[in-house]
């Protein structure tokens, strides 16, 4: 299976909007805090070039942090009552952020994408269209474009014994470097409710998983994955 991100994000387009993926290497390096090109590292160089950028007038109970980092909100985004958003932070123009969703450090919600009703994500990047729109999950993850998770799905990150993530179903198992890994969806990929990823998942295209399933290691494009 190929793991790169060309592979599962074909349709992805370089711009201002969107990290750079790294070429030739698996999707998961992105997630690697010690990397110059890592999603930490490109999110503190965008917003120091864009600065800090909160809308007036937000909602109700809308909370944001900017004491570990630069928060930049683009025009467009509709920000709901009772919304935490934590620097580092970056949200796309038309995204939705929806009552009671929780941003931590180092996300970054693309244009279109959907952070939902008490739904939390972390260092972790929603492409274009990507949606996690109901009591979800997202720690140390990539959500390729029109990813969809169901309600109260969760992408697990850490290992229970705490060493680094391997991810499996790619012959031997292969050791990401990462402590926290969650789970890297391409394209067009769906997940039922109440489905849960275990560390180190990756998933090609348009693969469907049913609802309550839990998934581990890596599986191709067009999986559909049932128990």
């Amino acid at each position: 299976m190929d793991c790169t991100a060309a592979a599962l994000f074909p349709s992805l387009k370089a711009g201002d909007d969107v990290p750079m993926m790294p070429a030739g290497e698996p999707a998961w390096v992105l997630l690697d805090k010690e990397r110059e090109d890592g999603l930490a590292a490109q999110l503190r160089a965008l917003l120091a070039e864009l600065g800090s950028r909160v809308p007036d007038g937000l909602a109700e109970g809308v909370s944001v942090d900017e004491t570990g980092g630069v928060v930049h909100i683009c025009e467009g985004v509709s920000i709901s009552a009772c919304v935490r958003i934590e620097g580092p932070c970056y949200v796309g123009a038309g995204a939705e952020l929806r009552h009671a969703a929780y941003l931590r450090a180092d996300s970054w919600i693309c244009a279109g994408a959907v952070v939902g009703h008490a739904t939390e994500v972390k260092h972790s990047v929603l492409l274009p269209g990507a949606k996690a729109p109901h009591f979800n999950y997202v720690g140390d993850s990539l959500l390729g474009g029109d990813v969809n998770l169901g309600a109260g799905v969760k992408l697990s990150n850490l290992r229970n014994d705490g060493r680094n993530v391997l991810v499996r179903g790619l012959g031997d198992p292969v050791d990401s470097g990462l402590r926290k890994f969650g789970a890297i969806l391409g394209e067009g990929t769906g997940l039922g409710c109440n489905a849960v990823t275990n560390p180190g998942v990756v998933l090609g295209m348009r693969c469907n998983v049913w609802p309550n399933v839990t998934v581990s290691g890596a599986h191709p494009a067009g999986s559909v994955l049932r128990e």
